[in-house]
């Protein structure tokens, strides 16, 4: 088992920056891959960001390509989402998630955070 907690969320101005962080405990991170989705209201849960167990290969949706930025430290069981240039669509509850594969489907994730609330405003 894994258990997940997210931290770093907010109420920011669209440009602004927010840095989410993801602590792990229960098991060590370093066999998961980690992802951050993230859920609008009305709007399904969607595939934010996701790292590799070794932190070498990431992958971003489209929409937050440039601008936000995962990575993780295996030694102290933490991931992180730093987000940049905000905006006001960014708006949601974003959770973290552990994986045994790789996968941007969030049916794959394991294992899921509480999540944590940012919101943009304009």
């Amino acid at each position: 088992q894994v258990q997940l907690v997210e931290s770093g969320g907010g109420l920011v101005q669209a440009g602004g920056s927010v840095r989410l962080s993801c602590a792990a405990s229960g098991r060590t991170l370093n066999r998961y891959y980690m992802g951050w989705f993230h859920q609008a209201p009305g709007k399904e849960r969607e595939f934010v960001a996701t790292i590799s167990w070794s932190g070498v290969s990431t992958d971003y949706a489209n929409s937050v390509k440039g601008r936000f930025t995962i990575s993780r430290d295996n030694a102290k069981n933490m991931v992180y989402l730093q987000m940049n240039s905000l905006k006001p669509e960014d708006t949601a509850v974003y959770y973290c998630a552990a994986a045994l594969k790789w996968s941007t489907i969030s049916r794959e994730y394991d294992y899921w955070g509480q999540g944590t609330q940012v919101t943009v405003s304009s």
